[in-house]
């Protein structure tokens, strides 16, 4: 082991995140390392968002022109899916992390590529690929931001069956004739939608009542109703207890409860995420290996003063742009403290992280789409607010008339009754995701009913269901 190299700061994960530290870190003068055992960019750019709605994003233009007049029947012509994948393999640079490298090159960080674990208070000791051990000692934090991977039941046979996980899903590069998909979630309704346009027979099975379960009830319900009028079956309500793979490349089966087999060509689990800190030192530190680390709203972990942990490794909302959030939050309040300002110097609260708790957005890219920030009907319900719940059929919006023909969709608001301001929005629809940062903005700002009044939307679009919202609520 080689003697400390110090640096201001040292950052475990070099994700979106991770990236995002750094950049707030060096900005402030900070020295920075980063550490990464896989590609710099991590999840999301090589197997999930980027790549995700790489493959998805010509899916729904051909869905979209399927419904309007003149470019309908070209739109049934099959997808050139050799083009989709080239596409996707261009968005995640051929699975290569130059260009990311070259941007942290550009502002000073240091990478250290190799697996790297807590080592004691205020240093990491990481191993690299060939051999060489390091040990980097951190002047005022360490961040962790390592993520999450794919859970995987303990289901019989499991391992045996090899099982697709979003990895997979995403990399794939031929669609296989029949693809099973376990789970409701957002990965079980995205990539649905993608495979079963690519040429897959789709089946999903969901132990839940319906797909998205945490969005509003409708969201999912309309997702499930365009899948099977594309030709996927979804079944909600079963559950799955065991798992078949014939020999290394024969077809896979599943096993629902009853004893129902189904068989396919490939089944993708996608139940769930579980956080990467099983062997990163964790316990050196004294916190529990392989489980979700606590931290307050600047993302520093109670009872460390130098540890922080950020993005979906803290469990307080999994998904990347949060995880930039945060980790802008959290650089700024490394930096704040390492020059030793008091936090609340800045009174748009540029050093605590608000947003994961109270306007949380969320786009799901489906046909149709749906989005949603805030908090459901049934989770302000819970929370004790005295709401009101409005909705509104999207298709009576002259934009979305406009937009396709046939336009199917649906909105809602959740009005805080005692402050008339919104707790939270859903929206469902072809082009709904673009619907969803006005909602943001409202509910993140508390703008008052009686103020968005004045926010007059552009006709003709589909944002003018904002005005039909608000003559509901009236």
């Amino acid at each position: 082991m080689t003697e400390p190299v110090e640096y201001d700061v040292v950052v475990l994960g070099a994700g979106p995140a991770g990236e995002n530290i750094a950049d707030r870190t060096r900005a402030a003068g900070l020295s920075t390392a980063l550490v990464e055992s896989e590609l710099i960019g991590g999840e999301c750019s090589y197997w999930a968002c980027v790549p995700s709605k790489a493959l998805l994003r010509p899916v729904l233009a051909r869905a979209d022109a399927s419904r309007v007049p003149g470019l309908a029947g070209s739109a049934e012509w099959p997808l050139d899916t050799e083009a989709v994948f080239a596409h996707r393999d261009y968005w995640t640079g051929n699975w290569k992390d130059e260009g990311q490298i070259d941007w942290l090159d550009s502002i000073g960080a240091h990478v250290y590529r190799g697996h790297g674990r807590l080592y004691g208070v205020r240093k990491v000791a990481v191993t690299s690929p060939e051999g060489e051990h390091h040990v980097l000692s951190a002047r005022h934090a360490v961040v962790v931001a390592t993520g999450t991977r794919a859970m995987i039941p303990d289901l019989p046979g499991i391992v045996g069956a090899r099982p697709w996980t979003s990895r997979e899903a995403t990399s794939a590069r031929q669609a296989p004739r029949r693809l099973l998909i376990v789970g409701g979630s957002v990965v079980a309704a995205e990539m649905a939608t993608a495979w079963q346009s690519l040429g897959s027979q789709v089946t999903v099975l969901v132990r839940g009542p319906r797909l998205l379960p945490r969005m509003e009830p409708f969201a999912g319900e309309l997702v499930a109703e365009a899948l099977r009028e594309a030709g996927a079956e979804v079944r909600t309500g079963v559950t799955v207890e065991a798992v078949v793979r014939d020999g290394s490349t024969g077809p896979v089966t599943v096993v629902l409860a009853g004893g129902e087999a189904i068989e396919g060509d490939e089944l993708l689990m996608a139940t769930g995420r579980a956080p990467r800190t099983e062997d990163i030192g964790l316990d050196t530190v004294g916190l529990p290996a392989g489980e979700w680390i606590g931290v307050d709203d600047t993302c520093r972990v109670p009872g460390h003063d130098w540890l922080y942990a950020v993005g979906d490794v803290n469990h307080r909302a999994l998904l990347t742009h949060q995880g930039k959030y945060q980790a802008r939050i959290t650089g700024a309040a490394i930096a704040a403290r390492a020059a030793g300002t008091p936090l609340d110097t800045e009174p748009w609260g540029a050093h605590t992280a608000t947003a994961d708790t109270r306007a949380l957005p969320q786009a799901v890219f489906t046909d149709p789409e749906a989005s949603a920030v805030g908090l459901t009907l049934a989770e302000a319900e819970r929370a004790g607010h005295r709401v009101r719940a409005v909705d509104y059929d999207l298709s009576k919006v002259s934009g979305a008339g406009l937009y396709a023909d046939g336009y199917r969709g649906r909105a809602r608001m959740v009005v805080d009754l005692d402050r008339e301001v919104l707790l939270g929005a859903t929206f469902v629809g072809p082009g709904a995701a673009e619907l969803l940062h006005a909602a943001t903005i409202a509910v993140a700002g508390e703008v008052p009913i009686a103020r968005l009044w004045h926010a007059v939307p552009a006709f003709p679009t589909i944002s003018e269901v904002w005005l039909r919202l608000l003559e509901e609520y009236r």
